[in-house]
């Protein structure tokens, strides 16, 4: 995670609430106007683990189904 991917981002999405406080401790002023998504998804996969890699499609397409769904 950079600074430059904290300011593109409307939503920041990660795997577990300790990722979203190292964000809020290393970044807070970058992620203090940012909507961070907590996927509770286990922290214990490899670097583009195919499973890993599909649920994280299938989270992220999930919340922007709702996000749609409430506009």
């Amino acid at each position: 995670m950079t600074t430059t991917d904290l300011k593109w981002a409307d939503v920041v999405f990660v795997m577990e609430p300790k990722h979203q406080q190292i964000l809020q401790a290393e970044f807070r002023q970058f992620v203090r106007d940012k909507r961070i998504e907590v996927l509770n998804i286990p922290d214990e996969y490899k670097y583009m683990d195919p499973e890993l890699v599909a649920m994280l499609d299938l989270e992220a397409d999930h919340f922007l189904e709702n996000l749609s769904l409430a506009d």
